[in-house]
């Protein structure tokens, strides 16, 4: 995987790539990270670059180093230890599931007059779509669409690695959320994207993102096989 020149260092996107295989269970809690001269290898990166990675990554409490032993992955949440609030994908690393995020298209569409995008953005938008793998299997598939005038360029494979550190270097930065969950059919690419027959009803999470000034940034739509497991959510007193 070769880095590309954008506004962070490079050392920042090792470090981005890094976290999110641990927040998504590529690296388990107690095992340790791939080794410096490899991750130099798989990067393409000094070993200087890969060091201030994860060195960044223990400041974060990610990782912990010993001399001789490697480097342990000692959290894996992103929220801070206090807290006890969980995202839906900790849960599941949690239980050692592993998720994988896979980028199927990233492109700027005309939105067909009529539909929520249309109504959101009008006439064009940036149009994402996504797929999670649960252990192996598809989970989750994601269709994200962003005003055209807002975003510069289309997030590749390595972006992909964080929909929403990417964002950021657009400087679109969302502020608050609203989701809204229905059971619905699956359209005919998403059916075959998660496997399942064209007559399946899945779970429907449709996301509005607004930033600091209530302006929509994102609008994105998610259909869950939740016959693969339960969507699920923690609430502790």
């Amino acid at each position: 995987m070769k880095l590309v020149r954008d506004k962070r260092p490079l050392y920042m996107q090792v470090m981005s790539i890094l976290k999110d295989r641990i927040l998504h269970g590529e690296y388990p809690v107690e095992t340790n990270i791939p080794s410096e001269p490899l991750l130099e290898q798989e990067f393409q990166v000094s070993k200087i670059t890969v060091r201030n990675a994860i060195k960044a990554l223990v400041q974060e409490g990610y990782l912990e180093t010993s001399s001789g032993k490697g480097t342990k992955v000692i959290r894996n949440t992103s929220t801070s230890k206090l807290s006890k609030l969980k995202r839906f994908t900790e849960v599941l690393v949690d239980e050692g599931r592993h998720i994988r995020k896979q980028l199927l298209s990233a492109e700027a569409v005309d939105n067909e007059a009529g539909t929520e995008a249309y109504r959101l953005f009008g006439a064009r938008s940036v149009r994402i779509q996504r797929l999670y793998h649960l252990d192996g299997d598809p989970y989750i598939h994601y269709t994200h669409y962003l005003s055209a005038s807002l975003v510069h360029s289309a997030p590749d494979e390595l972006h992909i690695q964080s929909l929403y550190d990417w964002l950021e270097e657009q400087d679109v930065v969302p502020d608050r959320y609203r989701d809204e969950f229905a059971a619905a059919a699956v359209p005919e690419a998403v059916a075959e994207a998660l496997r399942v027959g064209l007559s399946a009803v899945l779970l429907k999470r449709s996301r509005f993102a607004y930033d600091q000034s209530g302006d929509l940034v994102e609008y994105s739509v998610g259909y869950y096989n939740t016959e693969r497991h339960p969507y699920v959510v923690n609430y502790d007193v």
